[in-house]
C-alpha cells in the first residue's frame, strides 16, 4: 500500500505541477509539501484538505489507513447474495453484515457494498411486489396475470446470474460497483 506522501506526489506529477506550484496553489509552505512527499510527515486536517482540493482528489480515497486488498472476501461478498435462495431477505441481511463489518478495512468494499445492497433492496421490492400481486389475483379468483410470474422468475434468474458473473469478474482482477445503480438507499 502506498504511503499518503507517495500518492500525493504521484497525483501532483500526473497533473504536471511542481512542488512549488502545489504549495502556492494550496497556500501551504513548500517545505511542508517536501516533507509530506518524502514521508517525513503526514498531512492532517486543513493541510490535507487544501492539498486534496488543489489536486482534485478525494481525501477519503487518499487515506487508505489500515485498508488492504482482499479479493477472496470481495468474491465471497458478491456470492453472499445467493443466500436468498435459502433464506428470505438473505440477499440483504448477510451482505449487509459482511459489508458493515469490513467496509473500512478492505479497499473498495465501501462502494461495492453500497452498490450491491442498493440493488438488492430494489430487487427484493420488485420480486415481492410481483409475486404478491400474482397471489392476490389468484386468491380473489381473478385470472392471474402470467406476465407477473414471468417477471418473478426472470428476477430470480437475474439475481442468481449477476452475483456469479460479478464474482468471476472480481476473481479476474476487475473491481468496482457492477450492479446498475437504480436508487441509492445506502451511500
Amino acid at each position: 500500500m502506498k504511503e499518503v506522501g507517495e500518492k500525493i506526489k504521484e497525483v501532483r506529477k500526473k497533473k504536471g505541477l511542481s512542488q512549488e506550484a502545489l504549495a502556492e496553489s494550496a497556500k501551504v509552505n513548500l517545505r511542508t509539501i517536501q516533507r509530506i512527499e518524502n514521508s517525513e510527515s503526514e498531512p492532517r486536517g486543513k493541510t490535507l484538505h487544501l492539498i486534496c482540493n488543489v489536486l482534485e482528489i478525494n481525501t477519503e480515497g487518499l487515506l487508505d489507513y489500515g485498508k488492504h486488498n482482499d479479493k477472496s472476501y470481495l468474491i465471497i461478498f458478491q456470492l453472499s447474495v445467493l443466500l436468498f435462495l435459502a433464506i428470505p431477505m438473505g440477499n440483504i441481511i448477510l451482505p449487509f453484515i459482511l459489508w458493515f463489518n469490513k467496509k473500512d478495512k478492505i479497499i473498495g468494499l465501501k462502494e461495492i457494498g453500497a452498490n450491491l445492497l442498493n440493488f438488492q433492496i430494489v430487487w427484493s421490492v420488485l420480486a415481492f411486489a410481483s409475486i404478491t400481486v400474482a397471489a392476490i389475483s389468484k386468491i380473489q379468483h381473478y385470472e392471474s396475470p402470467a406476465f407477473l410470474l414471468y417477471i418473478f422468475f426472470a428476477l430470480y434468474a437475474l439475481n442468481i446470474t449477476l452475483p456469479i458473473v460479478f464474482a468471476l469478474k472480481t476473481n479476474n482482477g476487475k473491481t468496482g460497483a457492477f450492479y446498475p445503480n437504480l436508487i441509492k438507499f445506502i451511500r
